[in-house]
């Protein structure tokens, strides 16, 4: 039996269950090719996931989408940057979890055509870095208005070290800018 050709590399980040996936990709004179993700791959690294929906954002830069998160009907995400810079966060939302209120956060970009696995039980987020972003998401399970939540992208209790530049406000939605702080917050058990 031949074994499974490697096509991606899977790397750690501060939080166990978030992955980074890192695409080997192959390019010539006609341009470059890669492959986003392989079942049995993402599956030998333990994301056993089922995606049945995909999202498709543009933002401008300094945007700031999330902190969000479906309560029931959780929702897993492969995410990656398809055109700009993002500095992607997860933040882990399980009380069970010994890294509860941890987040990790990572650059994703057209240029280094990394993903991020942020698993059901997560909150997720981002902050545009480049004149506009374009931002794909795999979703483990269908968007439900009724479950879904945000929490404050500000919360100190979290204290995310975003990379705002010196000066800069970022455009969040109201949404976002009055979710509630974690401490109030619906979470998972």
């Amino acid at each position: 039996m031949i074994g499974v050709l490697q096509t991606m590399n899977f790397e750690s980040t501060r939080l166990p269950d978030v992955i980074r996936i890192v695409p080997k990709f192959h390019r010539d004179a006609r341009g470059f090719f890669f492959e986003e993700w392989r079942t049995e791959q993402l599956a030998k690294h333990g994301i056993t996931a089922t995606f049945v929906q995909e999202n498709f954002s543009r933002s401008v830069k300094g945007t700031l989408r999330g902190l969000h998160y479906q309560v029931e009907r959780a929702q897993g995400r492969l995410v990656r940057v398809v055109q700009g810079a993002v500095f992607d966060v997860a933040v882990d939302l399980r009380r069970s979890s010994p890294h509860f209120g941890q987040w990790t956060g990572e650059i994703l970009s057209d240029e280094n055509r990394c993903q991020l696995w942020v698993p059901p039980g997560f909150a997720h987020g981002f902050l545009v870095l480049t004149e506009s972003a374009d931002f794909q998401y795999n979703c483990t399970d269908t968007y439900s208005p009724e479950h879904d939540r945000s929490i404050r992208w500000d919360d100190k209790d979290i204290g995310i070290d975003w990379p705002f530049e010196p000066g800069q406000k970022p455009l969040v939605s109201e949404k976002d800018e009055t979710a509630p702080f974690l401490r109030d917050a619906d979470t998972y058990p």
